[in-house]
């Protein structure tokens, strides 16, 4: 199945709320308190504001699968406070709301972005993709583990943030993974050379 990964547009902004409640429901019904409002989860509408200022700054992308979407995640070099120090900052890339059409599940497409967020970690000339965990869905740090993430640790009982549980996966693991070499052609798309079969990063 090939996924393509494409900028986020605005009009994007009720896909990615729609899949965020999908989602919400999913984990709702098999028990999970993650993003519920008893747990300090983000409400939609803030969730949606987040979001909005995510897509304008060129941050969120959209995963489609024969044209149509079947994830979102977001990108950048911030986190909530306290939970990882300055200098894990300076070298990273921090993924946010990586979220799966549950009609997509278990087919790659959430390794796909996450390759992706590694391909664009590569490009700021930075060494890490890290990402904090809803701290009690143990689940999800499975998923985070089969997918070559490490935990780097659990952020302390006075971190206000329900979501303390800090992975991390070095740029140097990816470099033989088939989803993160299919990035950065997503990222530098490929040329031909003349009449020969090899092609190289277009740049300009």
């Amino acid at each position: 199945m090939t996924v393509q990964i494409r900028p986020a547009a605005l009009d994007d902004l009720n896909l990615i709320c729609r899949l965020r409640q999908q989602r919400a429901s999913w984990l709702a019904a098999r028990g999970s308190d993650q993003w519920s409002a008893e747990a300090s989860g983000l409400p939609i509408d803030f969730f949606a504001r987040v979001v909005d200022r995510a897509m304008a700054a060129g941050e969120t992308w959209i995963a489609e699968v024969h044209g149509e979407p079947a994830g979102t995640i977001t990108v950048n070099d911030r986190a909530d406070t306290q939970l990882w120090t300055e200098a894990e900052l300076a070298d990273s890339l921090i993924v946010h709301y990586l979220i799966v059409d549950l009609r997509y599940a278990g087919q790659g497409v959430g390794r796909r972005l996450l390759a992706h967020a590694a391909a664009l970690t590569q490009t700021r000339g930075r060494n890490w993709v890290r990402l904090d965990a809803w701290t009690s869905n143990t689940d999800l740090h499975t998923y985070y583990r089969r997918a070559g993430f490490r935990l780097a640790r659990v952020a302390g009982p006075d971190r206000p943030s329900p979501s303390c549980a800090l992975f991390e996966r070095h740029i140097d693991d990816w470099l033989m993974d088939e989803s993160f070499i299919d990035s950065r052609t997503d990222i530098f798309p490929m040329t031909p050379l003349g009449h020969y079969p090899t092609v190289s990063p277009a740049f300009g």
